[in-house]
């Protein structure tokens, strides 16, 4: 396997009640963010109308590489797109960073525009040691993502940033440690997360290396507590096998599951290929896996995919389909139905 490299307007809190009344959500409006306390998730996670059914209709298009602004000759890998699509965080191992694998941003003014040229994040994320799979809760307030940094509790943890202002990018404060309920003493590395909108329970999904599951790297839930705080992982075990299975990322109804794995049926046995497994309802177990298929996967790599906002669109990296380098970070979009409703109690954001 190749490395795993490849996550604003100030806020005021809001309470979304119920199972959750003392997690703090963030909607915009006036107001300082409150510093991130180390014993809790402090997950912002509100959001548009919750969607129809988000079925595809069509196959997945042609991957489409994103350009010589964001890839270069080195690794350039590990996506997220922020919710407006302006913004795409990613790793790369390019030459201006901190260490061996640094955070990078590029940004556009509109989704038809080309991407602007990547930017480090800076001293305050990255480090002389590696930073990789970004994700960026859906307000844009807050960085997840994993880092070897001292102060952790394993040899690669999980970490959160802050920032006040969603349209600076470089804006992100100290990182605080996710705490030994998510991190171990081994490598803990691309969070996801999910809010059931029925139960309004939030879900990190992420993918570890810690003894007890099946593979070398299986992927593992956690959810949040009525204190804000995350409850001891768990193995997601229909999702993980004796193989490479890692780098979740989950439909925000959280019907679809996207990941990168080498189990029987991907195109090598060697590097990853994308999967893809759906539920019913969010509270059952996963389906069976399916692998994507030879548009998206290759004999090469593929791997860290993640989903825009409304579905449409699933942002990866590959060194299997050209480029301009060892890994390049590609697109690609399908068809999906519109959405029918906006329920009342969740208005849109800008």
């Amino acid at each position: 396997m190749t490395a795993n490299t490849s996550t604003r307007a100030t806020a005021t809190p809001l309470i979304h009640g119920m199972a959750l009344a003392a997690l703090a959500f963030t909607a915009c409006g006036g107001g300082a963010t409150a510093p991130l306390p180390a014993s809790s998730v402090v997950v912002t996670v509100s959001e548009q109308a919750d969607p129809a059914d988000l079925r595809p209709t069509s196959e997945w298009s042609s991957p489409i590489n994103l350009g010589p602004e964001i890839n270069s000759t080195s690794n350039d890998q590990g996506p997220v797109i922020s919710r407006d699509e302006l913004s795409i965080y990613f790793a790369s191992t390019r030459p201006g960073g901190f260490g061996g694998n640094d955070l990078w941003v590029s940004r556009r003014a509109h989704k038809t525009d080309p991407w602007g040229p990547a930017l480090n994040l800076g001293a305050t994320i990255n480090t002389s040691a590696v930073e990789s799979t970004p994700f960026l809760s859906r307000d844009g307030l807050r960085l997840y993502f994993a880092s070897a940094r001292p102060g952790g509790v394993g040899g690669i943890d999980l970490w959160v940033s802050e920032r006040a202002d969603r349209t600076d990018d470089l804006g992100w404060g100290e990182p605080v440690n996710l705490g030994p309920a998510i991190n171990s003493a081994a490598a803990d590395l691309g969070p996801a997360f999910f809010r059931d909108r029925e139960t309004e329970r939030v879900t990190m999904y992420f993918y570890s290396t810690r003894p007890g599951g099946p593979g070398l790297r299986d992927i593992y839930r956690s959810t949040v507590d009525e204190a804000g705080s995350f409850t001891p992982a768990v193995l997601v075990a229909e999702l993980s096998t004796p193989f490479e299975d890692e780098q979740p990322s989950v439909r925000r109804d959280g019907l679809e599951v996207f990941f990168a794995s080498n189990r029987p049926g991907s195109m090598s046995t060697i590097v990853t290929d994308i999967w893809v497994a759906r539920r019913a309802h969010a509270s059952d177990s996963w389906s069976e896996p399916e692998n994507l298929g030879p548009v998206i996967n290759t004999a090469g790599l593929e791997a860290r995919p993640a989903l825009s906002f409304d579905g449409r669109r699933l942002y990866f990296f590959s060194d299997g389909h050209g480029g301009f380098g060892a890994t390049d970070l590609l697109v690609t979009s399908r068809d999906l139905p519109e959405r029918t409703s906006v329920p009342a109690e969740h208005p849109p954001q800008p």
